[in-house]
């Protein structure tokens, strides 16, 4: 039995712990950092070499507009590939016009996947439009790129070419997803292709598109030696109801037992509604949960984020930095916008020893609507993970600065695109230092992120006819999906006249669905998502 199906079992006869107490003890500051004529950019990967960033693609404009003829023009790609020394407050710059076609086109366009692996920084897919094809696509490339030689190339004008690597294949053909590493093998993690010109009403009104999110996680491993680049060991796990996620958070992790991975936070959008899904999802090398039993509302899209581990307390502590959410705070009181607007909410998630999340609103926020596909650079001098994990139980100081957030999408309203003011937004030049300061403060306000809903299938095993049994406090749609174990939904559909207090419906299954172990998941109200696994007899 795969380590889902056993993490899914498990919650059935489990409930959270409630008890942890907070331990982080910590006020945060964000300190303007100018540097003069840098550009503003966001959706753009980046690494670290000798203190400066490697700054690669993204874009230069705001939010993409609605008409499918003015979304994404060319000319707002990132075309220049930046060197910057945020502590001297100063940069380098070259074009990537001097690249080879496929690494010049592949390097400027947006949501691209990234890790940095020591002293190379991996990059795949991307999407912009490609004037070698004549169409809007996203990128199926693997780029290695040399980060030391690039930094010293770029800084003294010499040749930058030599310091690149790339190969093509349709698994990195992804944009909007995630890439990570836990041990020799690298993570790509949700995402989506999505190839032609983009249309706010689908492909069947107007300029077409087609779309086709991963639902996977893609695991590989990178062989990159002398001239030569590959991957090897490839391997994908679906999941078309959990994994279906893109332009998220994905943090890196240390887990409780010690265990190294990532958690999904967020994302969107849900496979019945275009609302961003509000639950996270772990991951380790063992496998993926799933945590629908509890909501995370102040953070829905990608945007900078931090991670950091206290090792006294055994506590795993995550940023978040304004951005899009469907949910934030107004006069004390917790607003759902399902416009899905800008916010200036930072916000805090935590994970206790004992396993339980806990979501915190701080009491300070961005200056402005802003930190959307912005990026979070750690401080590599403080002690770290591979991954990026600071080591907070490591760190004596009572005033460390943990990094730095820059660029991502300035508005100056909450619903540009909504509004169809997607031109009075902009891309960001700000760069914040971010610090954390030791403190005895308390009573930051907590989010409740737990929720009641569940149900019970009977009779388990089934043969033909399942029922459905749960009880609503208020009137609400139900959606339930039944999906395998290897990625496949199928069966759907919608749970008709649900009503206040106990319900009990009947769901005859599908003949062609064979003898096997199902995911069954029900969605109450958009909102509240409940997995439980069932078998077909």
């Amino acid at each position: 039995m795969n380590k889902l199906l056993l993490a899914l079992a498990a919650l059935i006869f489990s409930a959270l712990p409630l008890s942890a107490q907070d331990a982080f003890n910590y006020d945060l500051e964000l300190q303007p950092v100018n540097i003069p004529n840098l550009p503003g950019l966001h959706s753009y990967a980046f690494g670290q070499h000798d203190g400066k960033w490697v700054v690669i693609g993204g874009r230069r404009d705001g939010v993409h507009a609605r008409q499918p003829f003015n979304a994404f023009p060319a000319a707002q790609n990132n075309t220049d590939i930046y060197v910057i020394d945020v502590a001297n407050t100063t940069f380098w710059k070259a074009s990537v016009s001097v690249l080879p076609t496929g690494l010049a086109e592949q390097l400027q366009s947006t949501n691209l996947n990234f890790f940095q692996d020591g002293d190379e920084l991996y990059v795949i897919g991307g999407y912009a439009y490609s004037a070698s094809a004549d169409r809007y696509l996203t990128f199926p490339n693997l780029t290695a790129v040399d980060l030391p030689g690039l930094v010293q190339a770029i800084i003294g004008g010499g040749a930058i070419t030599p310091y690149f690597k790339q190969i093509s294949h349709d698994a990195f053909a992804v944009t909007g997803g995630q890439l990570g590493k836990i041990g020799d093998t690298f993570y790509l993690v949700g995402g989506h292709r999505f190839d032609g010109r983009y249309n706010p009403h689908g492909p069947d009104h107007g300029p077409g598109f087609v779309q086709a999110y991963t639902n996977e996680i893609r695991k590989f491993a990178i062989r990159n030696v002398g001239d030569e680049l590959s991957f090897d060991s490839y391997e994908a796990i679906a999941d078309p109801i959990h994994l279906r996620r893109r332009d998220y958070n994905l943090l890196p992790q240390i887990f409780p037992d010690g265990t190294e991975g990532y958690t999904i936070s967020s994302g969107v959008f849900q496979i019945n509604a275009d609302l961003p899904f509000l639950y996270p999802v772990d991951i380790t090398a063992s496998g993926y949960t799933p945590i629908p039993e509890f909501n995370q509302y102040l953070c829905n899209y990608h945007s900078a984020s931090a991670a950091l581990y206290d090792s006294g307390t055994n506590q795993m502590h995550m940023l978040f930095f304004g951005g899009i959410s469907q949910y934030y705070y107004q006069d004390g009181q917790l607003i759902q916008d399902n416009q899905v607007p800008f916010v200036r909410t930072i916000s805090r998630l935590t994970r206790f020893a004992d396993g339980s999340l806990q979501e915190y609103q701080l009491p300070i926020e961005m200056p402005g609507l802003k930190g959307a596909s912005a990026e979070f650079i750690v401080n590599q001098e403080l002690p770290h993970t591979y991954s990026e994990v600071i080591m907070l139980g490591q760190i004596q100081s009572d005033t460390i600065l943990i990094g730095h957030v820059y660029g991502g999408i300035l508005s100056p309203s909450r619903n540009p695109f909504s509004n169809n003011q997607t031109n009075t937004t902009s891309a960001d030049a700000s760069i914040y230092a971010v610090r954390l300061i030791k403190t005895s403060t308390t009573g930051i306000q907590e989010v409740q992120g737990k929720h009641p809903y569940s149900f019970e299938p009977f009779p388990n095993p089934v043969s033909e006819e399942l029922g459905i049994s749960y009880t609503l406090p208020r009137t609400m749609r139900v959606d339930y999906f039944l999906s395998s174990q290897d990625g496949k939904i199928l069966q759907r559909g919608r749970l008709e006249n649900s009503a206040v207090g106990e319900n009990r419906h009947n769901i005859r299954l599908d003949s062609q669905i064979a003898p096997q172990a199902l995911w069954l998941t029900l969605v109450f109200d958009h909102k509240y998502y409940a997995t439980k696994t069932i078998l077909r007899k």
